[in-house]
């Protein structure tokens, strides 16, 4: 029967695509190279000190026992989304997860100095899904989250819902969002504000990329 839900769950998490509602596979080659401090690595440590198992962070945030066992392996990245559920049923938030180092009032990045996470990659070479960069990692306290997203086609997208807003502005390409029932598509100088507690997805349209610069508030 065990066997049975996880091969369920692991269905659902393999239908993961868009940046803001699903994981990301990590290439095994990232994995070892990452495997220090990696994000895995923290989100593990945060559970045992509050004592929970697998079984009772899924119940907490309603990820998938199956998804989070991989995500503490470093096999996915969670996206940001669970991130946000994360921080919540741990207790800290989830910029302690992306930069649990950060000591900074300021911080400035350079467009040279952005860091990319561990994204999907089918063929060689090949980039599948979507990949983000964090544009305030150094800094202290802070209360939002930017990133700078690049939309990759996808083939399927579900909704997710938790707690917090988001605002995203288009950069380049074209992106459709649902929140809702509402279904909006975006071009360059669009930009689109909603409240995460709805059912939401994004994606870009067509087969080219959609950069989009992402800020995240994760709610008090």
């Amino acid at each position: 029967m065990r066997k049975k839900k996880e091969d369920k769950d692991k269905r659902v998490c393999e239908r993961a695509e868009d940046f803001i509602t699903h994981p990301v596979h990590i290439d095994s080659e990232e994995t070892s190279s990452k495997r220090k401090e990696s994000l895995g690595d923290r989100i593990r440590k945060a559970r045992e000190i509050l004592n929970l198992s697998i079984a009772e962070l899924s119940n907490r945030t309603g990820i998938a026992s199956y998804t989070l066992k991989r995500i503490e392996a470093n096999e996915i990245t969670p996206p940001l989304g669970d991130l946000v559920k994360l921080g919540k049923a741990l207790e800290t938030k989830m910029s302690f997860f992306i930069s649990p180092g950060a000591k900074k009032p300021m911080t400035v990045v350079r467009a040279d100095q952005r860091e990319e996470t561990p994204r999907h990659l089918g063929k060689k070479g090949e980039r599948y899904g979507y990949f983000y960069e964090s544009l305030a990692p150094e800094k202290a306290n802070r209360l939002m989250e930017p990133f700078m997203v690049t939309l990759t086609p996808a083939k399927k997208v579900r909704p997710s819902t938790h707690d917090g807003q988001e605002f995203l502005f288009v950069l380049e390409g074209k992106m459709m969002a649902q929140v809702g029932g509402q279904k909006e598509y975006l071009e360059p100088g669009d930009a689109i504000y909603y409240d995460s507690s709805e059912p939401h997805f994004v994606k870009c349209v067509g087969r080219k990329q959609a950069k989009v610069l992402a800020v995240l508030y994760e709610g008090r």
